[in-house]
């Protein structure tokens, strides 16, 4: 059993649908807190409930996090230990707690993290897509600019992307993402750990096709396949030939630099190997 230390803020992830899914340290910190600060007080509740806790319950939400992130503060200041949640998965990722996190941190509040569920990285492995390198986009914006904008900014993103997503925004996101980052595979998982979870492989075109008969329901995780790169079948593109790819934009008047710019987004290959191999042969036969 981990025993609290007076005036920390201890960042305690809930489980994402499955109330088992909850650790016996998590459980052990909200007992052993002085307060919980929550994201919203009828979920927690719930989850308080169901492990025999009882607990004051702090209000801490993105319309009110200034006024009580203060209020927190001082408590801890004063001596008392806080645990965060939010309403599901680990506080302060796409979340009003990382403010709190932060205001904490400038006021060198001893800050540790209790481990657990996260629906990003629980749908990344269920997704098939690859996993070495992701980048974590979460909730687009409402405004059909802004989201756009954002998609358009990932377009030549070679890493997969995570994204969360309300039912009622679905269709509209999938629609921005296949205009904004063309045809690509996309795992969709809703519903994590609950009675009705489910994880669908498709398209992005497949994706509209399927939800567009079917009305979405339930929170959504998107993991989204990053920029395919260029391929040959049956072989890989080599530095040897990415250096032939720079040549003939060369020829055609293109200086050194942007060639070598140009055939390594053609190909993945190092820009500075493509430029340095290109100068070489240059001066070879200049000899």
């Amino acid at each position: 059993m981990d025993s609290c230390i007076p005036g920390t803020l201890f960042l305690v992830a809930t489980p994402i649908g499955n109330l088992g899914d909850i650790t016996a340290r998590a459980a052990q910190t909200l007992k052993d807190a002085d307060f919980i600060a929550a994201e919203d007080t009828r979920v927690t509740w719930v989850l308080l409930r169901h492990l025999g806790i009882k607990k004051q319950l702090v209000s801490y939400y993105e319309h009110n996090r200034r006024e009580s992130g203060e209020k927190i503060l001082n408590r801890i200041i004063s001596g008392e230990n806080c645990a965060l949640v939010t309403d599901a998965g680990t506080p302060a990722i796409s979340d009003p707690g990382e403010d709190l996190v932060r205001i904490c941190a400038e006021a060198s509040i001893p800050i540790i993290t209790i481990p657990g569920p996260c629906a990003a990285v629980s749908a990344l492995s269920l997704s098939g897509l690859a996993s070495g390198r992701f980048t974590f986009e979460g909730f687009l914006s409402t405004s059909r600019k802004s989201r756009f904008e954002h998609l358009t900014e990932l377009k030549s993103e070679k890493r997969t992307m995570i994204f969360y997503e309300a039912p009622h925004k679905l269709l509209k996101t999938l629609n921005d993402m296949l205009d904004a980052l063309g045809d690509r595979r996309i795992a969709i998982s809703r519903e994590l750990t609950k009675i009705y979870e489910e994880t669908l492989r498709f398209t992005l075109s497949e994706a509209i096709a399927h939800f567009s008969s079917r009305p979405p329901r339930g929170e959504f995780v998107l993991v989204v396949e990053g920029t395919p790169t260029p391929d040959i079948p049956g072989q890989e593109i080599g530095l040897e030939q990415a250096v032939e790819i720079a040549k003939s934009y060369i020829e055609s008047g293109v200086s050194v630099k942007d060639a070598a710019k140009t055939a390594a987004e053609e190909t993945g290959t190092a820009k500075n190997a493509i430029y340095r191999a290109v100068l070489k042969e240059t001066s070879g036969n200049s000899g």
